[in-house]
């Protein structure tokens, strides 16, 4: 959470653009703004100046308005809270409102949308009041409720047992099912299952060389789940065969290719711990089991 905090920080480092007024509406009744003096540019160092401060706004727009959300409405209300950042000079106080707002941005826009993002489906939810609160305690150090220590060990813990939980709960029955193909499909003749947990039935026996970890192989392959959905195919990067070395795949495709002669065309079957584990890879779901179809066309040595 720390690292996150820094990172908040320092995507603001130029927050004392943002105005100390910002959004709040003009009362109708107010006194007329007073008309700012004319520009007098007298001397070449006059233009210089005032030339390169307009330069320097090139892009600013599109980026108060696409990144920072600003309604070009209130435009004026940016203009003032630059002022009044600008006319305050090296004022602490000034300083550390500003740095504030651009921070509470950060937190809001950012920080929070993840945060719920994260505990989404999980045991547990984030309560936005009662984030705030908590990250302006602990800027206050007031320790009522927690010390800093105790409020990371036990958001800690939490984090590690609601990611548990909701990962429990979206994917494994994804997990589950399959460990149950991979359990019904060692039974079935002619599959070999290794000490690993591969499993792998020989569709053609090659009498080729086994290539080693660091050779580079060319390989026609089709992936797809225990469903039966495709998900990957040599054939959709055109007709060539792919290449890469077996120690740049998933481990099930490690340790078979440096088994297969070249030649072979085997079928393999890998639980999810050989193959993705708990990562999301779009199609293929975090604890898949996959299967393979892949043949070992050749080795490919470099030219001396």
């Amino acid at each position: 959470m720390k690292k996150v905090i820094i990172l908040a920080l320092a995507l603001v480092a130029g927050a004392s653009l943002y105005p100390a007024s910002a959004g709040k509406k003009k009362d109708k009744k107010q006194a007329a703004e007073p008309v700012e003096e004319a520009v007098q540019l007298n001397t070449s160092s006059d233009s210089v100046s005032y030339t390169a401060g307009m330069n320097a706004t090139n892009g600013l727009l599109p980026y108060l308005i696409q990144q920072q959300g600003v309604d070009t409405v209130y435009l004026a209300d940016f203009v003032r809270g630059f002022q009044e950042v600008v006319k305050a000079g090296s004022d602490p106080k000034m300083k550390a409102y500003a740095t504030g707002l651009g921070i509470a941005s950060q937190v809001r826009d950012r920080m929070l949308p993840d945060m719920v993002k994260e505990f989404t489906d999980s045991p547990d939810s984030i309560i936005a009041s009662l984030f705030y609160r908590g990250f302006t305690d602990a800027l206050q150090k007031d320790t009522t409720l927690f010390t800093q220590g105790a409020a990371d060990a036990f958001f800690g813990k939490k984090q590690r047992e609601d990611k548990a939980a909701k990962e429990e709960k979206l994917y494994g029955p994804n997990r589950d099912a399959g460990q149950a193909f991979l359990a019904e499909n060692a039974k079935k003749e002619g599959v070999v299952t290794t000490r690993s947990g591969l499993q792998y039935k020989v569709l053609v026996k090659g009498e080729g060389e086994v290539p080693k970890k660091t050779d580079k192989v060319q390989v026609h392959y089709e992936g797809r789940l225990v469903d039966g959905t495709v998900f990957d195919a040599s054939k959709k990067h055109g007709d060539k065969p792919s290449e890469f070395r077996p120690d740049q795949v998933i481990k099930g495709w490690t340790e078979a290719l440096t088994m297969m002669p070249v030649g072979s065309k085997w079928q393999l079957y890998i639980p999810y711990k050989l193959a993705y584990g708990n990562r999301n890879q779009g199609v293929i779901k975090p604890y898949s089991a996959l299967i393979f179809d892949v043949e070992l066309v050749g080795i490919v040595r470099s030219e001396k």
